[in-house]
């Protein structure tokens, strides 16, 4: 999506606000609308000749450029694995890094591996990961205690 000025064509095919065909224009008018009613100019194809525009409000823009992404495919799943026993400075970084892929808009699926009789432990270390990350991400699933792991997975948020 190309906004404004750094549209280089000579001139474009400009659809309106209200979605009415204005024919084809030259660019410097177009911008000139486009100041004129504080909207952005949006081009979202070059391929074609003259490319398509159209003016649009600012935070419209940004919400359908938004709405693109989220369209663009499911999210991906990474998985973080962890031990009963993690030290507090591990946890802070495995914590950040899960935090940090939710807020790329992948889901993260938090693995404890459990070497022995430490379901509890597993389980109360997945519980304060799910309130730490609460911000970023809800979780999909409860925790699934399976054999020698626990699991939760996380979506993100945004």
């Amino acid at each position: 999506m190309i906004k404004n000025e750094k549209i280089k064509a000579s001139e474009v095919r400009l659809t309106g606000l209200d979605g009415e065909d204005l024919g084809v224009v030259p660019t410097a008018e177009a911008l000139a609308l486009a100041k004129k009613y504080k909207v952005d100019l949006v081009c979202d194809s070059l391929m074609a000749s003259p490319p398509p525009c159209r003016l649009v409000g600012s935070g419209k823009a940004r919400e359908e450029r938004d709405q693109a992404r989220k369209k663009a495919g499911p999210a991906k799943v990474k998985e973080i694995r962890l031990n009963p026993e993690i030290e507090e400075h591990d946890y802070d970084t495995k914590s950040r890094q899960a935090e940090k892929l939710l807020q790329g808009g992948d889901s993260v699926l938090l693995t404890v591996k459990i070497p022995g009789k430490q379901n509890a432990q597993a389980k109360a270390l997945l519980e304060r990961l799910i309130k730490d990350l609460a911000a970023s991400g809800r979780p999909v699933t409860g925790i699934q205690m399976s054999g020698r792991q626990a699991q939760i997975q996380l979506d993100s948020i945004s």
